[in-house]
């Protein structure tokens, strides 16, 4: 909860920011358990190259369009952070990642029935930098690639290239500094 209570969140992310904190402290650890109800946090990871021309996106198997990296927080992640990392690399195969310090994006979004018992994620998303690597594809995506951050694929995820964007922005401002090496 430190992590989001604590992050000076920019002005479009401040209002979503209290929303968070304030079902953290309404549900407690509930809030971060797949088990904990149909609507409860998860943590991603949007993956960048380094020259902040390319992000790597999957084809989610579920959801039939392309998302970031990401899912559901396990009990032996300890932060956000963490379980954004994990995701990472179990969905992408890459172990080369460079995290930005903090949370960059926060979006909450309803599911269709493919997903199950889950109605509402509340995503919490972070970033890391990592070489244009081969990605390897999970089972949970169908496909996992390196797109151009000027020529996104169809069939995108809603929010992603509004969160895309963001994530930039916000990335380009903080280069170099905010970095921490891989956790």
């Amino acid at each position: 909860m430190a992590l989001l209570r604590d992050w000076e969140a920019p002005s479009s992310f401040a209002a979503t920011r209290n929303d968070y904190v304030a079902l953290l402290r309404d549900r407690g650890a509930a809030a971060m358990d797949r088990d904990g109800g149909p609507v409860h946090l998860t943590a991603s990871c949007f993956i960048f190259n380094t020259a902040l021309t390319h992000v790597l996106l999957c084809f989610h198997r579920k959801g039939q369009f392309w998302v970031q990296v990401g899912g559901h927080i396990d009990a032996a992640d300890d932060t956000l952070v963490v379980a954004a990392l994990r995701e990472a690399r179990e969905e992408s195969g890459l172990t080369e990642l460079t995290v930005v310090d903090g949370v960059l994006d926060l979006d909450s979004h309803d599911l269709g029935s493919a997903f199950g018992r889950c109605r509402t994620h509340w995503d919490v998303g972070i970033a890391a930098l990592s070489p244009l690597s081969p990605p390897r594809v999970s089972h949970e995506s169908e496909e996992v690639a390196w797109f151009t951050v000027n020529a996104l694929p169809q069939k995108l995820a809603g929010s992603m290239p509004r969160r895309i964007a963001s994530m930039l922005d916000q990335l380009r401002l903080r280069q170099p500094h905010g970095m921490i090496t891989g956790i």
